[in-house]
């Protein structure tokens, strides 16, 4: 999927509605709906960490699960040796297989977004608009836009949060209105598309739990195959597992969902 403006909306929905507290859920209804999720992260490994398990879960309950990636990945090594040319398509294919891990329909790449150098564009803005309207998905999930500092204690990257952010704003309300990114409807005919459900990982109020403890061998063998990251190292496997592991000994990823009223 390549990089290029997106256009085209359609009548604003009413305003997006949250939640409070809920225990652990499995994917939502969609009625007559069609069963797509989209997963947009800004880097290779980032959707493998936000929500893999809810991807590899989903993707048997009979849904179509699409990841899209925005920046490159250039930057994510400390090895020298790695430049760009041979490090993004390594990358790429990391998040390939390990997408593929979970279940993933597809995994597309935005082109011409340097990693660590996001910034808030009307071209980012349409570019994300233009895959939520071919895809259509009924949930999409992203990173929180926000928070700078986690609770956990940890720096949300500032690619991270343009990702999150652009993401929100083409859910709402780029993307079902007509009069954004018109030449999208015009010229490529795209329609748009009204998202039901928006979900944010990293967010430190969450109201959505998926209970991944059947699958979280899974979720970081998927992790693992990103291999210019993390190797087989046995320090991270550790850390990871207890990242996602609850009181109660149950693991878990939590996110804070809004619904779209109709």
């Amino acid at each position: 999927m390549t990089s290029a403006n997106l256009e085209g909306a359609q009548k604003a929905p009413e305003q997006p509605q949250p939640e409070g507290q809920n225990d652990s859920e499995g994917p939502p209804d969609t009625g007559d709906h069609p069963k797509v999720a989209l997963a947009i992260a800004a880097h290779p490994d980032d959707p493998d960490f936000g929500c893999a398990g809810t991807q590899n879960l989903w993707t048997k309950a009979g849904w179509d699960f699409y990841v899209l990636i925005v920046t490159d990945g250039s930057k994510g090594t400390e090895d020298a040796s790695l430049t760009a040319d041979k490090l993004i398509p390594m990358r790429q294919k990391e998040q390939r297989a390990a997408s593929g891990h979970q279940g993933v329909k597809e995994v597309f790449f935005l082109k011409g977004y340097v990693d660590g150098e996001l910034y808030y564009s009307r071209q980012l803005l349409g570019d994300i608009v233009r895959v939520i309207r071919r895809l259509k998905p009924y949930a999409v999930f992203t990173h929180e836009p926000q928070q700078l500092f986690h609770a956990m204690g940890f720096v949300n990257h500032n690619d991270h949060r343009y990702t999150g952010l652009h993401t929100v704003d083409a859910v709402y309300p780029a993307a079902r209105d007509r009069w954004n990114f018109p030449e999208q409807i015009d010229e490529e005919g795209l329609e748009t598309h009204k998202v039901k459900q928006l979900y944010i990982w990293g967010n430190d109020d969450p109201n959505f739990t998926t209970d991944i403890t059947d699958v979280v061998d899974e979720k970081i063998e998927g992790l693992l195959k990103h291999k210019s990251q993390f190797g087989q190292r046995e320090d991270f496997m550790k850390f990871v597992r207890e990242r996602w592991k609850g009181e109660d000994g149950k693991y878990t990823e939590r996110f804070r969902r809004m619904q779209f009223l109709r």
